[in-house]
């Protein structure tokens, strides 16, 4: 079983092998599901892109490149 020590600040290093298991490396995210009893468990959070649809409402109307490319020149200007 692997085993880590909170520091006063209460970060913890996850052992070597946890990390290999799970798939962890540098900038990944891990999310802490409480299992009851206190237990929790460890996961990676990761997300597919699919879990975003719908986040963002359809807009009333299209607008093109041009008007976006004349958008992005305008507040640029205003710097």
């Amino acid at each position: 079983m692997a085993t880590a020590t909170l520091t006063s600040k209460g970060q913890v290093t996850i052992p070597v092998s946890v990390r290999v298991a799970l798939g962890l490396d540098t900038g990944s995210r891990v999310e802490f599901v409480d299992k009851g009893n206190g237990q929790f468990a460890i996961v990676p959070a990761t997300s597919s892109v699919k879990a975003l649809k719908g986040i963002l409402s359809k807009p009333t109307k299209s607008i093109s490149i041009e008007d976006m490319n004349a958008a992005i020149e305008h507040a640029a200007g205003k710097r």
